[in-house]
């Protein structure tokens, strides 16, 4: 599955990890993106989307 919404286009970023002594890791943080079965033009398909663009209603679930 790809790391995207696509609605928002949403993505994962890059992060730092901290240790204790200072040292610095790349990570990776991922958004929380579901799939689900959406009406997209009249059609049901299967998208990915994040949850903050489901919550907000800009997904149209299909019944």
């Amino acid at each position: 599955m790809a790391q995207t919404c696509d609605y928002c286009g949403k993505n994962r970023h890059k992060a730092h990890k901290v240790s204790h002594s200072n040292i610095k890791t790349r990570k990776w943080q991922q958004p929380n993106l579901q799939s689900i079965r959406a009406v997209v033009d009249g059609k049901v398909q299967r998208v990915t989307a994040c949850t903050r663009c489901i919550r907000s209603g800009k997904v149209v679930k299909a019944a």
